[in-house]
């Protein structure tokens, strides 16, 4: 068989529309976690563009879109903040109902959550797990 457009399996990335909803993802969540008072605190000293455009090139690797990343890996970006695994497992949330809010397929979104999963412990403070 040949491999032609119409066979190459469609990346999560171009399901749900490209960079564009990735775009919006990203400002509906932060719109989420800056107005959560349990989070916000993390985000005071943040240079928001710059943070957007990071999480935005994140996300789009983690659907399967280009990447274009260049940022710090996440262990030297969050160790730092001493973050507890109960406010990662709120971030996880209002990503989870950012995208289900975009109408996101299920698969998806339980594809990203598997990545959020993998990722725990490069972000929580001493690699604390909230399934352990």
């Amino acid at each position: 068989m040949t491999v032609t457009e119409d066979t190459t399996p469609v990346s999560h990335f171009e399901r749900i529309g490209g960079a564009s909803s990735v775009k919006t993802a990203v400002e509906l969540f932060y719109e989420r976690v800056l107005a959560d008072p349990e989070l916000a605190g993390y985000f005071a000293e943040v240079e928001m563009a710059g943070q957007r455009r990071h999480l935005a090139q994140m996300l789009t690797v983690v659907l399967g879109g280009p990447n274009e990343y260049t940022g710090r890996d996440l262990a030297t970006a969050h160790q730092p903040l001493n973050i507890p695994v109960a406010h990662y497992v709120r971030v996880g949330e209002h990503l989870t109902a950012t995208l289900t809010q975009l109408g996101v397929p299920g698969d998806v979104i339980t594809d990203v959550q598997a990545v959020l999963a993998q990722v725990q412990d490069q972000v929580v403070a001493g690699g604390d797990r909230a399934d352990a």
